[in-house]
């Protein structure tokens, strides 16, 4: 949802900004749903962190930062994606 557009479409596209905080909520509440066990199995996923995004997002919701937002669609969820993908491939292999 972020190829091509700018940081500034954040600020002035109400509908984008909304679904991306939305979609990195389901991650956030996602990866809380993930076991103790697979956490502890895997400590190269940030789960925590990826867990208080959610919640900061969640109740923070009319305080959202979108450069913080935005560095995190850029810097920190693609590697995590990657890390996933490796997980669930080699899991599933």
């Amino acid at each position: 949802m972020v190829n091509g557009r700018s940081r500034s479409d954040l600020d002035t596209d109400r509908q984008l900004n909304l679904a991306l905080v939305r979609l990195l909520e389901i991650v956030g509440e996602a990866a809380n749903r993930v076991s103790t066990e697979t956490r502890d199995r895997h400590p190269e996923i940030p789960w925590q962190d990826t867990i208080d995004l959610r919640n900061r997002l969640i109740h923070g919701y009319d305080s959202v930062d979108f450069d913080v937002l935005w560095r995190v669609l850029h810097n920190d969820l693609p590697p995590l994606i990657a890390e996933l993908e490796g997980i669930v491939g080699a899991e599933q292999g």
